[in-house]
């Protein structure tokens, strides 16, 4: 293990540089300063991550567009104005996911003030984010919708690697000195975090011998994150930000 810490905090240093994410979805909550718009905007740029990050990032800040820039007050506001987003497709999610999403999102806000505080209360049963990401589903599927839009909720009872929400819980939660995360939740400890297990984090956690499950799914994000423990028990999902780098630029010249 020694050894592959080493590696990994080689990797760490070299793609927690911003040179490397100036196309990421992690750009558009960038672009707000109050903490419940990056919230906002950080929630759907990262769940629309999959794909090509240019064409994520794109879509993300067409929708924030259509928000006037104004994520919070767009969806605590008026619902009328939301009509505006009636046009907004990226890829499998649709203009009736997004109204769905939005009718969501605006009842956490109404009922906990903020998504920090919904995370947290759940959190607090038992120290869990599993146990957020749980009951976030269960806010969603307690409203009407189609079935269909369930799929872009993640269902870690089924075994979902729930990547795109640990993406997420990633960005609010880590404070780094690069710049990168946001660290606007400072109620959560870096600890809890999961690993958000895709593609590129699955190919090189296993070269390196992280991860020894070929699926990536929630019992990989256990193992690996698991692992990652033993290397920095306190900030353990910033090698996120090595493993995806290496596997995403090990082939390229940049």
């Amino acid at each position: 293990m020694n050894d592959t810490k080493v590696i990994l905090d080689s990797l760490y240093s070299e793609f927690s540089q911003t040179k490397y994410w100036e196309i990421d979805p992690i750009k558009i909550p960038a672009m707000f300063s109050d903490p419940l718009d990056i919230e906002i905007a950080g929630f759907f740029s990262a769940i629309i991550a999959w794909g090509k990050r240019e064409n994520i990032v794109k879509a993300a800040k067409k929708l924030m567009q259509l928000m006037d820039y104004q994520p919070y007050k767009f969806i605590t506001g008026p619902k009328f104005k939301w009509q505006s987003c009636k046009s907004f497709v990226y890829r499998t999610f649709k203009p009736v996911d997004l109204f769905f999403f939005l009718d969501a999102i605006r009842l956490i806000y109404f009922k906990y003030d903020s998504f920090n505080n919904f995370v947290k209360i759940h959190y607090d049963k038992n120290n869990d984010l599993i146990e957020s990401i749980r009951a976030l589903r269960d806010v969603f599927l307690s409203l009407p919708h189609e079935q269909r839009s369930e799929k872009h909720v993640p269902n870690p009872d089924k075994n979902s690697a729930c990547k795109r929400i640990n993406l997420y819980f990633r960005w609010m939660v880590r404070k780094n000195n690069e710049g990168l995360d946001f660290g606007i939740w400072t109620n959560i400890p870096t600890s809890s975090l999961y690993i958000p297990l895709d593609l590129h984090v699955g190919i090189a956690a296993r070269e390196l011998g992280l991860l020894s499950r070929k699926q990536n799914d929630l019992k990989s994000v256990l193992e690996l994150t698991n692992n990652l423990k033993k290397l920095d028990p306190i900030d353990p999902i910033k090698y996120d930000l090595a493993l995806f780098g290496y596997n995403y630029y090990k082939n390229k010249n940049f």
